[in-house]
């Protein structure tokens, strides 16, 4: 009989010490740091700066739009201009010279610099105009192009060098053989107010080759 007592009060024991582990279980809090996705935190879009007050937005916006010295050095080219040129095609081989002529000036209250070249390019009539502008905020020339050779426009930006007195511009031009973009270079040297000098590269395999020069006089 007492081992029977005994041995009811061990299973009692066993039952009650179970059940006091099952209740812990299900009250335990999990204490555990969350994982936090930090690919997410480094793709979250910076605050957008403060509203500005009307006056402020107003002094932004005439600084803007406000011609300054880098227009001034675009309308000294206003005039109308006799060209020479040569192109390459291939730079082991002979260039090919044509003649022709341009209208520069200003337009849009001397904002931007527009220009309409005519001539005759590889036995053909040539017709240009390129457009020639400086963005007060970028704080970069920035010149397109369009012709009658194609259908496409090129879009080049740079700077002003006022020591060799020389725009240098980079973009990049569609090659309609391949139909891949080529990086293009252009330099425009002022050599003085009635002289100026156009070159002409691009990059190809890695290689960059001179593809045409301009010499240009004003009338």
């Amino acid at each position: 009989m007492k081992k029977y007592i005994l041995f009811t009060c061990i299973i009692g024991a066993l039952l009650f010490a179970s059940c006091n582990n099952a209740s812990d279980n299900t009250t335990k809090t999990d204490t555990t740091p969350p994982i936090v996705d930090t690919t997410a935190v480094a793709k979250q879009e910076p605050a957008p700066p403060p509203p500005m007050d009307s006056a402020t937005m107003m002094k932004k916006w005439q600084e803007y739009m406000t011609p300054g010295e880098p227009h001034k050095i675009l309308a000294s080219m206003t005039g109308k201009w006799t060209e020479e040129s040569k192109m390459w095609m291939d730079p082991a081989k002979p260039p090919t010279e044509s003649k022709g002529s341009a209208d520069v000036k200003m337009i849009l209250g001397g904002r931007y610099q527009e220009s309409h070249y005519t001539g005759e390019m590889m036995g053909m009539p040539f017709e240009g105009m390129g457009t020639m502008a400086y963005d007060n905020a970028e704080k970069k020339f920035i010149n397109t192009w369009i012709d009658n050779m194609g259908t496409g426009m090129m879009v080049m930006k740079g700077d002003w060098d006022d020591a060799s007195k020389t725009f240098n511009l980079k973009g990049k031009c569609l090659d309609p053989m391949s139909g891949q973009e080529i990086e293009c270079r252009q330099t425009m040297k002022l050599v003085d107010d009635k002289n100026a000098f156009m070159e002409m590269f691009m990059t190809q395999g890695g290689k960059e080759m001179k593809t045409m020069e301009m010499k240009m006089t004003k009338k």
